[in-house]
């Protein structure tokens, strides 16, 4: 089954990979917090800490193996890479839902972060089988998968939440291994042997695939400034559960809903702005309206007094939810088509590298600015640096989106030497 030629079912298998992928991940997040205190025994604003240690171990294995994924799925094709870390994935959930201490957490966290660099061959995928001026839409199309994921999966994990705090790793674990069967037997290949490379394993490291893209000046730029988005990101996930719950004291149920809010307005994002807005204004207009969209957001999560505001400002990712699709199109222009696989894993090693450096940071300041030595008690202190952060992103994004056609052109011949 695997000679058929990739066409709009492929497209939406990968779609259906990252939606279970995101609803297997983001169960999880609403009970992340009492598992903590659980495991620890330690207060909601001490676990955060953990928290963010495990984001941290998740990230750094994702930053060593996405360059590899990437560098193997230019090599051997994006389907085994891609049904190798589905398969992980169902592992790792079911050691994490049976770990007995926090050091098995952690391993788990480790496997999941290999795992989680299926995003490299996923958009890998996705534009080897997308013409390059539909890209920016078919991006859309993973990037709705992911906010719908977030509709279905937090709401699913409260609920979950009630049969016992690790009743959602058993079940992500569960629609990771029915998602490897599916791709298995309905999953063509994307990628011709004829445009295939060999694998170079100097290229195939965090570092070494960085510095190949960082030669190119056209996508050394973007990716530059678009590190500063990716680490004011990572306030999202490392600490919205444990704010909402310390500060207005936030059921798993109720952490569950807002992350289903959030995944509503990001699907609504791609299914409406993507399809109208970004044909109009371009790829680079609609990501500097979204970045100046989102950093208003966050100083209205940062600076809110009632639980119902944080519902509000997640209107502000209508626009938000734009620029990484957006991003990675723009990119892809930049780069030749046998390339794509390792643009794909720089762009994750950069990720990852907020990831590495962004959880930590938001739960230590979050951490610092609620524990009684804080010089001002300011909940939502990691809020308003990430929104520093988003700013600094658009002073530096809009510069480096300036290339002209001539120095695009010119990154297209150039070697991937």
């Amino acid at each position: 089954m695997t000679n058929r030629v990739p066409g709009r079912k492929a497209l939406y298998f990968i779609g259906i990979t990252v939606l279970l992928d995101t609803i297997g991940f983001s169960l999880i997040a609403p009970i992340l917090p009492r598992l903590l205190v659980e495991l620890t025994g330690r207060s909601v604003s001490q676990s955060a800490v953990f928290g963010g240690w495990l984001s941290f171990v998740y990230a750094i294995m994702q930053f060593v193996c996405a360059p590899i994924l990437g560098g193997l799925s230019d090599r051997f094709g994006r389907r085994p890479v891609l049904l190798y870390s589905v398969a992980s994935l169902g592992v790792d959930y079911l050691i994490m839902g049976f770990a007995p201490t926090l050091g098995w957490l952690f391993l788990g966290r480790a496997i999941s972060g290999i795992a989680g660099a299926s995003f490299t061959p996923a958009y890998a995928y996705v534009a080897d089988i997308s013409a390059p001026e539909k890209r920016a839409q078919s991006f859309g199309l993973i990037s709705a998968s992911f906010g719908i994921g977030f509709i279905i999966g937090p709401g699913l994990g409260g609920l979950l939440s009630g049969f016992g705090v690790r009743a959602p790793f058993f079940a992500a674990a569960t629609l990771s291994l029915l998602n490897f069967i599916y791709g298995f037997f309905v999953l063509p290949e994307s990628l011709p042997r004829e445009r295939r490379r060999a694998f170079n394993a100097r290229r195939a490291n965090p570092l070494g695939t960085l510095f190949h893209m960082w030669k190119r000046p056209a996508v050394r730029n973007v990716l530059g400034a678009f590190f500063f988005w990716m680490v004011a990101n990572q306030v999202m996930p490392s600490t919205w559960s444990f704010y909402t719950k310390l500060k207005f004291g936030w059921s798993e149920a109720l952490i569950g809903a807002s992350f289903t809010c959030a995944g509503v307005v990001m699907a609504a994002s791609q299914a409406v702005l993507m399809r109208r807005l970004v044909p109009r204004i371009g790829e680079r207009r609609s990501a500097l309206l979204g970045i100046a969209s989102a950093s208003l957001g966050y100083i209205g999560f940062g600076l809110a007094t009632q639980g119902w505001m944080m519902f509000a400002w997640l209107v502000t990712w209508l626009f938000g939810a734009l620029v990484m699709p957006t991003t990675n199109a723009l990119l892809t222009h930049r780069v030749p088509p046998d390339a794509q696989g390792e643009l794909q894993g720089a762009v994750a090693c950069l990720i990852s590298l907020a990831s590495i450096t962004g959880p930590v940071l938001m739960t230590q300041i979050f951490g610092y600015f609620t524990s009684p030595s804080a010089p001002v008690y300011l909940p939502g202190a990691s809020f308003l640096f990430s929104a520093t952060l988003a700013m600094t992103c658009w002073i530096a994004y809009r510069a480096a989106t300036r290339e002209s056609a001539v120095e695009t052109g010119q990154a297209l011949q150039g070697t991937a030497a």
